[in-house]
C-alpha cells in the first residue's frame, strides 16, 4: 500500500506575488509554514490555484524550489507541471524530480482537441521525464475540454509511475469509477470542493482542493468526521462551506483573488492578488468580504472550537 501518504487534505498552493507582482519567495515560504501550521495532509503545487497558465516555467520553477525548501520532507508534494507544450512540461518535470518532490501531475493538453494516443504519449513522456516520481492524472474536463475516459485511464496505467487521479469533474461517479478501474491501490482526489463528503464517500481517498487554503480546519474536521461515520455532521459542514464558496463566487474579484484578501484579513497572511488577465476585487468586494469571514469565522467556531483551543 505504497500510495497511502497522498491521503487525506491537500491544498492546491496559491500563487504567490510580492507588491510589483513578481513570485515572492518570502511570501511563498510563510502560506507555506501558514498552512503546515493548520495540520494539512500534504501540499499541491503550480496548479490552477497557482495561477500556472499565467506564469513562465522559470518562475514555476522557482516555486517549486521554495516549497520544497519550506516543507522539507514533513509533508507530500504534489507538483502540476503541465505547461502549453510538451518540452516545458518536461522541463518542469525533471526539476520537480530534482527538487524533492513526491510526485508530478499533469493537465491534458489544452486548446487543440488531441486523440486519446496523444494525450497519453504527452503524459508519458512527462512522466519519463521524472522517472522516479511518481505520476497524477488531473482531469478537469471543465476547463481542459478533454474528459478521462476508462479507455485513456487503462492505456495510462500500463504506466507503472501513475499512481492516481485528481478528479475535478463534476459528475462525482467519475471518482467510484476510476477507483473500480485502479484498483484497490489506486488514488482518487476529490477535486470539487462543493462535494468533497460525496466525493469521499464514492471512494476518493482525500481531496486536493482551491478554498482549502482559507478554511483548512472545516475540510480537516469533515474529512475527520468522515473517518468516523458520522456522515450528518460532515454534511452539516459541507453545507456551511457551500455556502462561503458560493458567497466568494458572487464577487466581481476572481474567486483566487477573493480568497488571497479573506487570508490577509483573517490570518494576516498576504501573498498579494492575481495576475492578470484575472480580474481584481473592486471596493464593492469588501462588504461580501466582510460576510464571508464572518461565515468561517461562524463555522470554525461552531464545528472546530476543540481543534482551535
Amino acid at each position: 500500500m505504497k500510495n497511502r501518504k497522498y491521503e487525506g487534505i491537500i491544498p492546491a498552493l496559491y500563487a504567490c506575488y510580492d507588491k510589483n507582482g513578481e513570485v515572492s519567495k518570502e511570501r511563498t515560504k510563510r502560506f507555506v509554514r501558514h498552512l503546515m501550521g493548520k495540520g494539512i495532509d500534504g501540499i499541491y503545487v503550480g496548479g490552477s490555484s497557482g495561477e500556472c497558465i499565467y506564469q513562465s516555467v522559470e518562475e514555476r520553477k522557482k516555486t517549486i524550489e521554495w516549497v520544497m525548501e519550506e516543507t522539507a520532507g514533513q509533508i507530500p508534494v504534489i507538483v502540476h507541471v503541465a505547461c502549453n507544450n510538451t518540452r516545458d512540461s518536461c522541463r518542469l518535470a525533471a526539476f520537480a524530480q530534482a527538487a524533492g518532490a513526491d510526485a508530478v501531475a499533469s493537465i491534458p493538453p489544452i486548446y487543440f482537441k488531441l486523440p486519446e494516443h496523444a494525450i497519453a504519449a504527452y503524459w508519458n513522456t512527462i512522466s519519463d521525464a521524472a522517472p522516479d516520481t511518481d505520476f497524477i492524472i488531473y482531469n478537469i474536463p471543465q476547463l481542459a475540454g478533454t474528459a478521462l475516459t476508462q479507455d485513456l485511464l487503462r492505456t495510462m496505467l500500463c504506466n507503472k509511475r501513475v499512481v492516481g487521479v485528481k478528479n475535478s469533474s463534476m459528475a462525482v461517479q467519475d471518482i467510484q469509477i476510476q477507483k473500480m478501474t485502479g484498483g484497490s491501490d489506486f488514488i482518487v482526489f476529490n477535486g470539487v470542493d462543493e462535494q468533497f463528503i460525496a466525493g469521499r464517500i464514492m471512494g476518493a481517498d482525500g481531496g486536493i482542493g482551491g478554498t482549502y487554503g482559507v478554511m483548512p480546519e472545516l475540510f480537516l474536521r469533515m474529512n475527520a468526521l468522515l473517518k468516523e461515520g458520522d456522515c450528518q455532521r460532515a454534511l452539516e459542514i459541507q453545507t456551511a462551506v457551500d455556502r462561503i464558496i458560493d458567497r466568494m463566487c458572487a464577487c466581481h474579484g476572481n474567486l483566487y483573488a477573493v480568497m488571497k484578501e479573506i487570508l490577509r484579513r483573517r490570518e494576516g497572511v498576504d501573498i498579494g492578488c492575481v495576475r492578470e488577465p484575472l480580474p481584481q476585487i473592486i471596493a464593492q468586494d469588501m462588504e461580501t468580504i466582510d460576510h464571508i469571514v464572518t461565515q468561517i469565522e461562524e463555522a470554525l467556531s461552531r464545528y472546530c472550537r476543540k481543534r482551535r483551543e
